[in-house]
């Protein structure tokens, strides 16, 4: 049995890069650090929960640098010439609006029934929520459906709407949906 892997994300920084593939019964993170390559894989059935959040220091990838080039341009300006530091300048400001066009960088957590995983799932968090509709889609497909799901949903549209139902068939539906809860 062959199973085929496409590659769904790519999550790159200093400490080395992130492939995600999904096939249709597993995620694989292949995480690379220099010549090594350790692969993780998790099987959609056992997937419980992925948690993609922004991190609260984006804005230092902005700020940091920005403020860096932009002082290095004063000083160029002020003691080389004004051409250099208008230069760094320019720099320091394309930097910034980059960074402030692409938005915050993203965090990610994964709960399997046996583990929780910090890794990086996506760079930036506008993008999470075309990734995520990706798992989504091939955990219902491994999953079969969730036909649970629709049971519950369907009860509880019922125990909305007591005024059209008897007495007997009120109280089955108010006691299937406190199961539920």
């Amino acid at each position: 049995m062959r199973t085929e892997f496409r590659k769904i994300s790519r999550v790159s920084g200093l400490g080395g890069a992130t492939k995600w593939y999904l096939s249709e019964d597993c995620l694989l993170a292949a995480k690379h650090v220099m010549y090594v390559v350790e692969y993780r894989r998790f099987y959609l059935r056992d997937i419980e929960s992925i948690v993609v959040w922004p991190t609260r220091t984006w804005i230092l990838r902005a700020a940091i640098p920005g403020v860096l080039l932009g002082a290095a341009g004063a000083a160029l300006g002020t003691w080389v010439n004004l051409t250099s530091g208008a230069i760094f300048c320019g720099a320091a400001l394309a930097w910034v609006g980059l960074e402030l066009a692409l938005g915050p960088t993203a965090q990610a957590r994964i709960e399997t029934s046996g583990a929780i995983v910090d890794l990086p799932l996506v760079k930036r968090a506008r993008r999470a929520s075309k990734v995520l509709a990706k798992i989504d889609a091939a955990i219902r497909a491994a999953r079969g459906g969730a036909p649970e799901q629709t049971a519950a949903q369907t009860d509880v549209t019922q125990a909305a709407q007591p005024a059209a139902q008897s007495g007997a068939e009120a109280a089955s539906v108010a006691s299937t949906v406190a199961d539920l809860t």
